[in-house]
């Protein structure tokens, strides 16, 4: 997929360092196609459908990455795509998708009843559909990422990775681990959208009534069947974030890094951050997923940064 999707860079900050007291390595997947590391599974999924699937068109639900990097890729291939959104997703990633040629229909209030909806109509379209996570194709398409993060930094001892569904942490533990066995993946969760954390530390697998996060690209009810036994078997922990630090990690990334990133994007760094003290690594990479942010809610994010103690804010945002 060399030649598909961009090889994207690795980044450091002597700050970060300094702060964590670890050598740390953000994976810049917000400079991936259409903005966020999707487009690898989107295309990797594509090229593996027959003809006569890729025919009748592909169809999906998505928060708003995964569709784009789909409508993306079905262009690419001059193939019809439809794609459902939830009505709260946020205007850039909307009209992105529909910037590349992709049919939108939003409904629902969240991914789930958008997602369900999807199927419904794929019953009556016919279109193949393209699961945003629950995949192997899409997985193995994610995993690409840590491929390129070990070839880019073999010493790295720790990944840090957003969770939503899990395709994401699926694909990146199978990859990972295939190269060096003794590489820790620690997910990070959203605490409010907190179903596959739930599911990996108690067991059970319960769906959520409903979530609520500015980590959109992450808020999902329930993780994957596929993906949840993969993630049992291969991720080492799951930790969650609060809003406000989620937040605060998109802050400190604008004012640090001078680089945009979402909510789900700052979640592995946030992750970092409030559980730096349990994080026994020396060499620890951060996967930056995304950077599809909408402007218009930055002054919400800023406020909800606040709301972490001053002290923390301040060691973080110091210039």
């Amino acid at each position: 997929m060399d030649h598909i999707v961009h090889h994207t860079t690795l980044r450091t900050s002597a700050t970060t360092n300094k702060r964590t007291q670890k050598n740390v390595y953000f994976k810049m997947e917000n400079q991936q196609k259409t903005g966020a590391f999707k487009f690898r599974g989107a295309s990797y999924k594509l090229m593996r459908l027959t003809d006569e699937q890729l025919a009748c068109g592909v169809i999906t639900a998505s928060a708003g990455n995964h569709a784009q990097g789909l409508a993306l890729a079905a262009y690419k291939l001059g193939v019809k795509a439809t794609i459902y959104m939830a009505e709260p997703t946020p205007d850039a990633k909307v009209e992105a998708t529909r910037g590349y040629g992709a049919e939108v229909v939003l409904i629902g209030e969240s991914f789930q009843e958008a997602y369900e909806a999807s199927v419904e109509y794929q019953k009556k379209c016919g279109a193949t559909y393209v699961h945003p996570f629950d995949d192997y194709d899409i997985m193995a398409g994610q995993g690409t990422i840590a491929l390129e993060l070990l070839e880019q930094e073999s010493r790295i001892d720790t990944i840090m990775v957003p969770i939503g569904g899990g395709g994401l942490i699926s694909g990146i533990a199978v990859a990972a681990k295939s190269v060096n066995p003794n590489i820790r993946v620690i997910g990070v969760q959203a605490a409010s959208a907190a179903a596959t954390h739930t599911a990996y530390h108690e067991g059970a697998v319960k769906k959520l009534d409903k979530v609520s996060t500015i980590a959109e690209g992450i808020a999902v009810k329930q993780p994957g069947e596929k993906t949840l036994p993969i993630i049992r078997h291969y991720v080492d922990d799951i930790i969650t974030v609060s809003e406000a630090e989620i937040a605060h990690a998109i802050i400190y990334m604008l004012e640090r890094g001078k680089t945009l990133v979402e909510g789900a994007g700052a979640a592995g760094l946030a992750g970092l951050l409030s559980h730096n003290d349990k994080i026994d690594s020396r060499h620890c990479g951060v996967i930056v997923s995304g950077g599809n942010l909408d402007i218009s809610k930055l002054s919400h994010i800023q406020a909800l940064a606040r709301q972490l103690k001053p002290e923390v804010s301040h060691k973080a945002l110091v210039l």
